[in-house]
């Protein structure tokens, strides 16, 4: 009779912290995103015979808008989902009351609760949602950034009795190892969020490629947009520094989301005026759709503002009007600047020119002009309003506006 075949020892805990600790270094650093990682990191853990239900990453973020990313892994899903908070809800209820604050505002380094051996009421709400679930015990910890910015994380499970010493044992031997790996895409996003958010997502792309030397650039045909906003000096003098800051990102945001929503990129904010760019595509050589496009933007824009208007004035507030000109033509797109610090837009004739034509447009009493670069590619939707001199050009210039007026220039000059 043969002998029994052997039966290989379970590694021990040292051996799987080793393992999961070599693929978060080698392997798991290079994963596109977090919840990528994720995703292999909790599943490399139940490999290494940890019973996970559920698992939390929740990153305070620096964005705009946004102050915590939290990534919800769990078992049965087929992809980690993706929570965000936006500033001002650290003061909310749901958050005082969670654990996550217990670990980020009140510095402590972990929290452990047997949920099998608890009955109502819970110190937090969410155990009365885990224990439906069917969990039965939850650890949170947390992970640690250069610089001492507080990061948790929190682990779930459904196994009878709970998490054993020598899984808590491997989550604890891994997690420097975690971090790291962490505050690597942590940095990778931060990256691009800022560059996002200051140069535009296209620029912004460029930038994180490597195309960052002073001087370079390319030539790009594109539909430039110039809009101003009338009266501005006016409403500087005698509106308080909260409402003005507040009417400013107003009326940004109803021009730059037009912009945007229709595939342009805002290259810069000057005062109260922007610089945006619709660049032609190789399948539109005549700039038809780029002009399509951009005039569309301008549509809703106007309608946009006219409808901002109707708010302020029952409010008594000064309703706001603008200017808006576009044309189309070729620019230099590249860096541009001083040797420490350096500006990625859009430079060239085009330029000046279109913010020229925008000047005409509180003198012609129209919300939008354009060249006739612009009339010829959407001729149906344009009408000429003459032939102007511009500062900067010896002979005038041909002009045209929309056939249906969006929006008024009703107002009183500031």
């Amino acid at each position: 009779m043969a002998p029994p075949a052997a039966t290989a020892p379970a590694p021990s805990v040292d051996d799987a912290a080793r393992e999961v600790v070599e693929w978060l270094l080698l392997e798991g650093r290079h994963a596109p995103g977090f919840e990528q990682m994720m995703d292999r990191f909790c599943r490399r853990l139940m490999a290494s015979g940890v019973p996970l239900l559920r698992a939390v990453c929740a990153l305070p973020l620096l964005h705009p808008q946004i102050r915590t990313i939290a990534f919800f892994w769990r078992r049965n899903a087929e992809q980690v989902e993706i929570a965000t908070r936006a500033h001002g809800t650290e003061t909310s209820d749901e958050y005082l009351t969670s654990p996550f604050a217990t670990l980020i505002e009140d510095g402590a380094d972990g929290l452990r609760y047997r949920l099998e051996q608890m009955e109502p009421p819970y110190p937090y709400p969410v155990f009365a949602e885990l224990k439906a679930q069917g969990a039965t015990d939850y650890v949170a910890m947390t992970v640690l950034f250069a610089g001492g910015r507080r990061n948790v994380l929190s682990f779930t499970t459904d196994r009878p009795g709970g998490f054993s010493t020598a899984d808590l044992a491997l989550v604890d031997a891994v997690l420097p190892a975690l971090g790291a790996v962490l505050e690597t895409l942590a940095l990778r996003r931060l990256a691009t969020t800022v560059l996002d958010t200051y140069v535009g997502h296209r620029t912004g792309a460029r930038i994180l490629s490597g195309d960052i030397r002073r001087g370079t650039g390319a030539n790009v045909r594109a539909v430039l947009w110039y809009c101003d906003l009338r009266g501005f000096t006016s409403l500087a003098d005698r509106l308080p520094r909260e409402e003005l800051i507040a009417l400013l990102n107003g009326y940004f945001e109803i021009m730059g989301g037009a912009v945007e929503s229709r595939g342009g990129e805002i290259m810069k904010f000057i005062g109260d005026a922007m610089l945006a760019i619709f660049p032609l595509e190789e399948s539109d050589p005549t700039g038809a759709a780029a002009c399509t496009k951009a005039l569309d933007a301008a549509q809703e824009a106007l309608t946009d503002m006219a409808a901002r208007n109707a708010e302020r004035a029952a409010w008594g507030q000064p309703t706001l009007r603008c200017g808006i000109a576009l044309h189309m033509g070729e620019v230099m797109y590249g860096n541009i600047g001083s040797a420490n610090r350096l500006d990625f837009t859009v430079i060239g004739p085009a330029v000046n020119l279109v913010s020229r034509i925008e000047g005409l447009c509180s003198r012609l009493e129209r919300n939008v002009l354009t060249s006739a670069e612009v009339a010829e590619a959407c001729a149906s939707r344009l009408v000429s309003v003459g032939w102007h001199p511009v500062k900067g050009l010896n002979d005038p210039i041909e002009v045209y506006g929309l056939k249906e007026k969006t929006g008024t220039n009703e107002g009183t000059d500031e």
